[in-house]
């Protein structure tokens, strides 16, 4: 097919230069004019006329929608044996799928995150702590490692800001790291330090010592211990509610619950609480809130041979809508509502419970229940669950057992999480007599309360958290 646009050129320009200066420039310009008219068609006719249909190019716009809803993680660590690394397992919450896997330190004892559900921390029996980024891309080589002072026997380990205090019952103290890789700053002489309560933005956290029967105050700012009180007898465990006003003290030793006033940084007191302590179940030894609630879980071992309990405890603060009835209602510096520190039901639950998680929205919690330890968790002559090792799922509308999971191995560690379409209940186990079974991570779906499926891990589970509640 002949060039048109060449001819069609040709053509106007020597139209023009025939025109010379012998016509006006009004001419001259309504013979460009012309010409130009002409090349449009032409170059129209001969796209048309070469064979090809063309259409016309139509630019999509993508529909802006809702933002993408971020990842969920379960994180878990698992022991593959002596003188092995230890593991870290990073789970897909939507689909189940173990994403990566990744090497810690050897023997690992426990395993924490930071607030926002970013950075994983271990301490590992080998006498090493580890930092780590939750990345679906994580690798063995981008895993931090410090070597603690080869006295300290490590239990726990908390992040708090730019401070992590790890539990040094070695040394009768609290190391306090920082930067990265972590580094020792100082020690804080605590005796005998099980744990440390507190949250990332707190002005002060609490080490417990555990054969003391004491806590001591860390004041973040200048990394002091300010006080010094007595609790109940061997506290174990404890929590801090998330506006930061109160934190909750389990003393497996007495049975009870105290409870710390975090701005007067003293035990609570008021008329509904005058000596700063609630009396729960026996062996009190781990706690989770139900913050739509204002409701306090705590987790009874009992004696290890009958049932253990589930103390669900209303813990309400006066706030800013109270003040009108409340005159003594200060919100900056909130006293205890009425009711509060109240055990509103003792739920029995299964044998040696070892660990509660509550649902954030309020509906349930559960429970992990390690048996007795004289009987085993799957029967010998039907290889099916006796029920003796299982997890409880409490109401807490009705305050009552509506359903009990069996399990194959005891488990060491539950944490629970919301989700759409269902939530999930993740759970480990470390259990010697029965390692097969403890080398699977245990998925519970909280649409049915049934076991959906169960997850490798290399290795007998030893802790399990989420990224986000």
């Amino acid at each position: 097919m002949a060039n048109t646009r060449t001819i069609v050129g040709a053509v106007l320009q020597s139209g023009i230069e025939a025109a010379g200066n012998s016509v006006s420039r009004s001419a001259r310009h309504l013979i460009r004019s012309m010409a130009l008219a002409t090349l449009a068609a032409a170059g129209f006719t001969s796209l048309i006329g070469c064979g090809n249909t063309y259409r016309p190019v139509v630019a999509a716009i993508n529909p802006v929608g809702p933002s993408s809803q971020p990842s969920k993680y379960a994180i878990a660590m698992s022991n593959p044996g002596t003188g092995n690394p230890g593991l870290i397992t990073i789970v897909d919450f939507s689909g189940d799928t173990v994403l990566i896997t990744a090497n810690i330190g050897v023997d690992p004892k426990y395993l924490v995150l930071n607030a926002t559900g970013t950075t994983g921390y271990t301490i590992n029996g080998d006498g090493t702590l580890n930092v780590f980024g939750i990345s679906t891309s994580l690798l063995t080589s981008q895993i931090l490692e410090t070597t603690l002072l080869s006295d300290a026997n490590p239990v726990s380990i908390f992040p708090q800001g730019t401070n992590t205090y790890v539990s040094e019952t070695g040394r009768n103290a609290i190391g306090e790291f920082q930067g990265s890789p972590l580094a020792l700053k100082q020690e804080l002489t605590v005796t005998d330090p099980v744990y440390v309560v507190g949250l990332s933005a707190a002005p002060r956290v609490y080490a417990l010592s555990g054969s003391g029967g004491s806590v001591s105050s860390i004041e973040t700012g200048t990394n002091t211990i300010s006080s010094t009180f007595n609790v109940g007898t061997n506290p174990v465990y404890g929590i801090m509610s998330a506006d930061g006003k109160r934190a909750y003290i389990m003393n497996k030793g007495s049975g009870t619950v105290s409870v710390i006033n975090v701005q007067t940084n003293t035990l609570d007191s008021s008329t509904a609480l005058p000596t700063g302590t609630i009396q729960v179940g026996t062996s009190p030894l781990w706690a989770d809130f139900a913050p739509t609630l204002s409701e306090m879980a705590v987790a009874n071992a009992g004696n290890g041979t009958t049932n253990g309990t589930l103390s669900l405890i209303s813990i309400p603060l006066c706030s800013a809508l109270a003040s009108t009835t409340n005159p003594n209602c200060d919100t900056t510096n909130p006293v205890d509502a009425t009711g509060f520190g109240t055990v509103l039901a003792t739920v029995p639950v299964g044998v040696s419970p070892v660990m509660v998680s509550v649902l954030q929205d309020g509906t349930r919690a559960y429970v992990a229940n390690s048996g007795d330890t004289s009987l085993p968790c799957v029967s010998t002559s039907t290889s099916t669950a006796t029920g003796n090792c299982s997890v409880s799922v409490v109401n807490l509308t009705s305050n009552s057992v509506t359903k009990t999971i069996p399990l194959s191995c005891r488990p060491s560690y539950i944490a629970a999480t919301t989700g759409t379409p269902t939530g999930k209940v993740y759970v480990v186990c470390n259990d010697s007599g029965n390692l097969a079974a403890s080398q699977n991570m245990t998925v519970i779906e909280t649409d049915t309360d049934t076991i959906d499926t169960t997850i490798p891990l290399q290795g007998t589970g030893v802790s399990v958290r989420v990224t986000a509640q």
